[in-house]
């Protein structure tokens, strides 16, 4: 009797008969794309759709312009074209970092992730816009405005979180646009896409850039806060150092919990979606 796994290993194999014997694993999914991995060693990104099938060009066509230009380590996508189109890189060894893990690390190896990080985001934001427009980037999705988060996740919050979503929405509504303007960045920098070495302590690569594109520079640096406040409060200052521009740590604690709101409102009509998200707000909230 067959398994999810199947029609996945049969494509795969079929391209990559080296592979019959191999052993594969269905990974942890995206929204378009599911990913199998072979041996260990291997990563197949399979897209579910055209729309997932232009992403992963896209994706491929961004990390070969970024990754000349990025001192960590990043997928090196290969396109098997034909029917159906799938991707292959070797895989980047590692595992996800979360809050305990961060907090269960020494010093040093908190600020050696720091400094990766900072680079990273300080290599990204110097890339040029029109060689990664040309690459496929383009304007990461936009937030709900603040009377359309307000409609959508005040209604699905806990009466206890409501104090902290209107003081969230309120200064959302009045936040001027970035002075520092739109750059090119990842916009997708929590631990999910990280390949971490636990018992090194050391970032072995990041991953997934199919959300990366042309957004508010600042913004850029609210997805760490899901490892650690102290991770991101690190990394500005990292960054400062190493790019001379000042950053706003008012504007972006404030944007976290925006983007926490945002979500649970943009997922309004997904209630199997809101225990995760209204979790998320909630462990934002006992933050402040």
């Amino acid at each position: 009797m067959g398994n999810e796994l199947d029609p996945f290993r049969a494509v795969i194999v079929a391209r990559h008969p080296d592979l019959a014997t191999a052993s594969f694993r269905l990974l942890p999914g995206g929204w378009h794309s599911r990913a199998v991995a072979a041996d260990e060693r291997l990563v197949f990104k399979l897209p579910q759709g055209a729309e997932a099938e232009q992403a992963l060009r896209r994706e491929a066509s961004i990390l070969a312009a970024v990754r000349p230009h990025v001192t960590v380590r990043v997928p090196d996508l290969c396109l098997h074209e034909g029917e159906p189109l799938f991707s292959e890189h070797a895989i980047i060894p590692g595992e996800h970092l979360e809050t305990a893990q961060y907090e269960a690390l020494p010093d040093s190896a908190q600020q050696q992730l720091a400094d990766t990080l900072a680079r990273f985001y300080a290599e990204l934001h110097s890339l040029d816009r029109g060689v990664m427009a040309a690459a496929g980037a383009r304007p990461v999705e936009r937030w709900l405005d603040a009377d359309a988060i307000a409609a959508g996740a005040l209604p699905l919050l806990p009466e206890a979180l409501h104090g902290f979503a209107e003081k969230t929405i309120a200064g959302w509504r009045a936040l001027p646009p970035d002075p520092h303007g739109e750059t090119y960045g990842f916009f997708d920098g929590h631990g999910w896409n990280m390949a971490f070495d636990h018992a090194a302590g050391r970032l072995n690569g990041i991953y997934d850039f199919a959300d990366s594109g042309f957004g508010p520079l600042q913004q850029d640096f609210i997805y760490s806060n899901f490892i650690s406040p102290d991770l991101t409060a690190r990394v500005v200052d990292v960054y400062e150092h190493l790019t001379s521009r000042p950053l706003d740590r008012v504007r972006i604690h404030l944007l976290t919990g925006v983007h926490r709101l945002w979500e649970l409102a943009a997922l309004a009509d997904a209630p199997e979606h809101h225990p995760t998200m209204i979790a998320s707000v909630a462990a934002w909230a006992r933050r402040q």
